[in-house]
């Protein structure tokens, strides 16, 4: 299938000492991602951001796919930027920060840190202990996109949830919460004082897990779960670039 205007993947080079992986949401595209990588491209740093299999298309495209696709795309393209970077950062949204945390599990140090935005790990719907069954019978269900607070701005994203890529990333929450001590690399949470798609105990779940000592907590006042997209993005832009320089800066005093 045809990828859809806009939701095509982008990348940016620039410097070889430090670059950020960008892993968007589920059933969403890196259009979310963009305006955020445009910002870090500015600033110097080399980006990437992949458009996760099944994804960008049409909804019944996803339930071909599950959660080894979507992982082993980012974790093809972290390969790629440790080729290139001296230092790779990992930055997420919702999905994309569970796709952050599992490779932050994976890569240990080799990451320098990452950034987390709205990230999912569980939730407290009472239908989703349904979903092993109900994928079996049930295409899909309403969509979760456009949970955005800013007036006139849209998220380019399905608007059906399908049922059985639903249920794989309900797999992949159940293997990155019990690896969360793992996590030890700097961390910059941010997530939103409002969220209809992701409760709230999913940061406190994540808080509570990880194993990293350089933990940053950001409240974003002003906006719903597509925080990227919403009226707290130039935040989540800014401090992204402050958190990297200063993960960076600490380095370098280390190694000294």
């Amino acid at each position: 299938m045809a990828v859809l205007a806009g939701a095509e993947p982008f990348a940016h080079t620039g410097s070889t000492e430090a670059g950020f992986l960008l892993c968007h949401g589920f059933t969403g595209t890196p259009a979310s991602m963009r305006p955020w990588g445009d910002h870090l491209a500015e600033a110097g740093y080399t980006v990437r951001c992949p458009l996760l299999p099944g994804h960008g298309t049409r909804w019944q495209d996803m339930n071909r796919t599950g959660w080894e696709d979507w992982y082993g795309t980012v974790r093809e393209e972290l390969l790629a930027l440790f080729s290139t970077c001296d230092s790779v950062f990992v930055a997420g949204m919702s999905m994309g920060g569970t796709l952050t945390l599992r490779l932050a599990e994976e890569f240990g140090d080799r990451i320098a840190g990452i950034v987390l935005v709205n990230p999912s790990v569980l939730t407290l719907r009472w239908d989703a202990k349904l979903l092993p069954v109900l994928s079996r019978i049930l295409p899909s269900v309403p969509g979760v996109a456009n949970d955005i607070a800013k007036p006139g701005e849209k998220e380019l994203a399905y608007s059906r949830t399908p049922v059985r890529a639903a249920a794989s990333l309900a797999k992949l929450w159940k293997l990155t919460r019990a690896d969360l001590a793992k996590v030890t690399q700097p961390v910059l949470l941010l997530h939103s004082a409002v969220d209809h798609i992701v409760e709230p105990v999913n940061s406190q779940v994540i808080l509570d897990g990880i194993g990293s000592d350089d933990v940053t907590e950001v409240v974003l006042e002003n906006s719903f779960h597509v925080a990227t997209q919403d009226n707290d993005a130039g935040l989540i832009f800014t401090r992204t670039v402050d958190f990297a320089r200063s993960v960076r800066r600490a380095g370098q005093v280390d190694a000294g």
